[in-house]
Parts: C-alpha cells; sequence; structure tokens
C-alpha cells in the first residue's frame, strides 16, 4: 500500500510503521508509563456519541471556520510534534507546506528542527511556534522576538510539561536525544533501509532553533545536549505575564486542563487556551482533555479562544469535540504518521482524510456548517433531558 492508497489514520500510522526502525515509531506511537492516558484519550472519544438531526438540507456542507481573525479552509490544524526530522528529514517544513496548501494552522515543535525563519518564509500565514521555556530565560525571550521578526502571528506556550516524563517505552528501546543507536537497534532498523539510509545520510537531526544559544560551531548532539540541559524549565505564571508583554501577537497557552487555570490564563490577557494532555506523554493517570473541555469552556468568556489537542484519530473525533465546545482542534500523530511515510504528500493525505471525514459526519448528523455543532448534537444525560422538560 502506498500513501496515495491509504484511507484512514490507521493506514497512515502502518505505513510509517513499516517504514521507521522500532526505535523511532515509538517515539510517535507511545506514551507515560503504562500508556493509560493513551487508552483514555480514545476511549474518551469511543465513548461518545452523536445524536443526528435529519430532515436537514445537507447538500452543501461548508467547514471555513475563523481562528484569530483568520479564515481557515477547515475547523483542524497541525499539533506541535518533536523530532519530526529524525522521522524523515525536512519533515518540519514538509507539515507547513502542506498545511499552506490546505489553508490550515501548522504549529511548529520547540523540539522541532526545523527553524522559525524558514517558517516564516515558507508559510507566514500559517505558522505558529511552540515555545517551551529554557532554563535561560533570555533563550526564551529572543526566540519570542525572532517569532515576530520572521512574521508569525500566534505564539504557543506550552505549560505542560513541568518536568520530563517517564516514557518507558523509549527507556526500554534505548532512545535518547541525542540519538545513540546500540548494535542491536542498529539491527532491527536494517530492515527499514529507506530510514537507514537518510539517517546516515544526514546525521543526528538539528535543533536549529536552538542552534545560537548553544555555541560558535556546536553540531547537532551538542546542540541537543544543550537543549536537555535547558529543558524542562521552572514555569509559572509570572513567566506568562513576561511573555505576554513581549509577544504581541495570538499568545495560546497549550495544556491546560483546570478551569481554575483557564480563568486565570484570561486575566492575565491570554488569547487562547488549548485542552491537551500532551497526546497521553506526561501525566499518565490525567484525566482526558474531552473530559474536562465543557468545564474548562464554562470557566472563561465568549472572548476567550478554546481550542481541543489529544485524542483525536477521526474526523468524528473533531466533531465531537467542536460539538462539546472547543472553537478549534489540532491533530498529531495522524499528519506526523502521514510526513514519515511520505513526506509532503503524505502529510496532504492525511489532511485530506480528516476532512473528508469531518465533511461526512457534518453530513450525517445533519450540520450544514461548522457553526451549526453544538451540544444538541451529542447523546444527553437523564439530567439533562429533566432540564429541557422544565
Amino acid at each position: 500500500m502506498s500513501v496515495a492508497d491509504a484511507i484512514n489514520y490507521d493506514d497512515m500510522r502502518e505505513l510509517a510503521r513499516k517504514r521507521l526502525p522500532k526505535i523511532a515509531f515509538d517515539f510517535i506511537e507511545g506514551g507515560a508509563e503504562d500508556e493509560v492516558a493513551l487508552v483514555t484519550n480514545d476511549k474518551a472519544f469511543r465513548d461518545a456519541r452523536l445524536v443526528p438531526k435529519y430532515l436537514v438540507d445537507v447538500s452543501r456542507r461548508e467547514q471555513y471556520t475563523t481562528l484569530f481573525g483568520r479564515k481557515y479552509a477547515s475547523p483542524f490544524g497541525i499539533a506541535p510534534t518533536g523530532l519530526a526530522g529524525l522521522f524523515r528529514p525536512g519533515a518540519d517544513l514538509m507539515l507547513a507546506e502542506a498545511a499552506r496548501d490546505a489553508n490550515v494552522p501548522f504549529i511548529m515543535s520547540g523540539a522541532g528542527t526545523g527553524s522559525i525563519e524558514d517558517l516564516g518564509k515558507l508559510a507566514p500565514e500559517h505558522g505558529w511556534y511552540q515555545l517551551y521555556a529554557a532554563k535561560d530565560k533570555a533563550i526564551s525571550e529572543d526566540m519570542i522576538r525572532r517569532c515576530a521578526d520572521a512574521g508569525l502571528s500566534t505564539l504557543v506556550f506550552t505549560v505542560d510539561v513541568p518536568v520530563g516524563s517517564n516514557r518507558e517505552r523509549n527507556i526500554r528501546n534505548g532512545f535518547s536525544r541525542p540519538l545513540k543507536m546500540s548494535w542491536s537497534v542498529m539491527m532491527e532498523a536494517l530492515g527499514h533501509p529507506g530510514w537507514m539510509i537518510e539517517h546516515f545520510r544526514n546525521g543526528t537531526p538539528m535543533f536549529s532553533n536552538w542552534q545560537k544559544y548553544a555555541g560558535a560551531g556546536a553540531n547537532a548532539d551538542a546542540v541537543a545536549d544543550f537543549v536537555s540541559m535547558q529543558t524542562p524549565a521552572p514555569m509559572s505564571w509570572k513567566d506568562v505575564e513576561s511573555f505576554r508583554r513581549i509577544w504581541k501577537g495570538n499568545l495560546v497557552l497549550k495544556g491546560i486542563m483546570h478551569p481554575d487555570d483557564a480563568v486565570r490564563a484570561e486575566q492575565l490577557g491570554v488569547d487562547g487556551i488549548m485542552v491537551s494532555n500532551h497526546g497521553g506523554r506526561q501525566l499518565d493517570l490525567g484525566a482526558s482533555p474531552l473530559a474536562v473541555l465543557p468545564a474548562v469552556k464554562r470557566a472563561v468568556s465568549q472572548k476567550m479562544t478554546v481550542m481541543f489537542d489529544s485524542g483525536i484519530r477521526r474526523g468524528a473525533d473533531a466533531v465531537v469535540a467542536l460539538c462539546m465546545g472547543a472553537q478549534f482542534v489540532f491533530v498529531g500523530r495522524a499528519t506526523l504518521y502521514g510526513a514519515a511515510a511520505g513526506g509532503t504528500a503524505g502529510a496532504t493525505k492525511a489532511l485530506q482524510i480528516m476532512r473528508r471525514e469531518v465533511d461526512l459526519t457534518m453530513a450525517q448528523i445533519g450540520a450544514p456548517s461548522i457553526a451549526d455543532l453544538n451540544g444538541d448534537f451529542l447523546m444527553w444525560d437523564e439530567d439533562r433531558r429533566r432540564n429541557d422538560r422544565a
């Protein structure tokens, strides 16, 4: 099967699995500790039920969605996915190109291998940047200025990594930054010759956005070591205040799970929040973002843009999150699998699959436009039914 033949998320995942060695594929696939959070995220969507309204004219459907004053072609974008260049050299900018051509936003990872400046040249109207705070605050402040100079509109400060997580799958595989492959890992990787050839031709991916801070002449391994020393960094609401003063564009906090944090973010002038548990890769026994989304949405005013990330595998999942109050959603693994499997074409195909599934789900439930999506399409509980009758 080729990328062109893929019809769903699982097809993209399987194509990526065949191309990547286990140590690389498991980095994308895995979560923290027992990987309960991965199951929790998936189960939240599998347990959701949509209630269709029939006899609605759905002969024409429209997915256009306005976010921060910009009109995008679909209600979803590409979430930040770290180390994309390990899975295919140049993958960060391939993802950016696919997003630009599909007219959806792309968030470059703070642990990515593309540069802020290249993103600004390639997709200035669609590129956002994810900021991982550095222990040296001057580095974070300089990155923010670089985003402004590159013409990017939106800064995404990720707050859900107070410490590194216990990713046992990576530990068992001997995964490290920089990547140092044991003989057993290399022997397994020989079964994936396409990836091996690219890896040895290009070497360790460079954390391009950190290179200037690691010292003159620092190679990719030295930069990776520097990043590991600088992150994770201690974070507080004072950092949010500081970044808000420096950054004049849209400021988003990614990783908000508690309504109290959502309220605090709004009080400090944050423009948007992303309800997310880091794709199940941080706190293994944490709640699913879908479970906390309604409470977070209720806690803030209509001025706050509420977005969603984590666990979305299907277009129907995106529709469920939108019905539950999200104004926009982001997908990470689906497009990263696509890029790993087929570069820009693979990422583009992943976006096309998601768009088609959103469209079909909207038609099936009787929602001609994204603006029509609300809680009325969700299976109600007895408390809601009693309230409706009253």
